[in-house]
């Protein structure tokens, strides 16, 4: 197994309680969305080592699961930990995916560190042939939340890796150039929005 120590792994790792807190508050509102969509295939672009799509396999949501990430130590350590996953190497830019192929794209804490934001929806809304799931750090809050926990003092609570802040508002309206915004929450410090293919 290799690196075990990525930024995502860790998260979803934690021991910390009040991250712990944030993050299975977080996946309350995920987990309920998807619910209520009720997909026999699900697509997650960035998916990491896979943590999203085994919790949905666990509460027996959806048919076809489906991972993508570029890292090579994170598909492999998903591998490992959730061999059940089908994860698979690839870019957000170019998604190993014909046309209109999912039910739902799930794409969470990802944009943010996109050098070309508008590309990655773009392939987002081509593989997804119903809705569309996708979350960002809610800025400012996501960095003040961080601050007030003592994390990236010198950076004012911003992580170094993101490269992109959007508000509530401002995440709705990028992606509503490639898809329907339907719904937006804001799970603290996270939003958490649901969009529909444009027809």
């Amino acid at each position: 197994m290799s690196d075990l120590s990525t930024d995502n792994f860790r998260k979803h790792t934690t021991t910390n309680p009040l991250q712990r807190i944030l993050i299975d508050n977080f996946f309350k509102y995920l987990l309920a969305e998807v619910k209520s969509m009720q997909p026999k295939s699900i697509l997650d672009v960035g998916c990491g080592e896979g943590f999203t799509l085994e919790k949905l396999r666990n509460m027996g949501i959806g048919e076809r699961l489906v991972g993508v990430d570029f890292s090579e130590s994170a598909i492999e350590i998903g591998h490992n930990a959730h061999p059940e996953l089908d994860l698979k190497i690839g870019s957000i830019y170019e998604i190993p995916f014909k046309d209109n192929q999912f039910d739902l794209v799930i794409c969470t804490e990802v944009l943010e560190h996109l050098d070309d934001p508008k590309k990655a929806l773009s392939e987002l809304a081509r593989v997804c042939k119903g809705s569309c799931l996708i979350s960002v750090p809610h800025e400012p809050w996501f960095m003040l939340a961080n601050f007030l926990r003592g994390k990236n003092w010198s950076r004012w609570g911003n992580d170094i890796e993101h490269i992109n802040h959007w508000s509530r508002a401002g995440i709705g309206r990028l992606v509503n150039n490639y898809m329907d915004v339907k719904r937006i929450k804001n799970p603290f410090p996270w939003t958490m929005l649901v969009a529909d293919r444009k027809v």
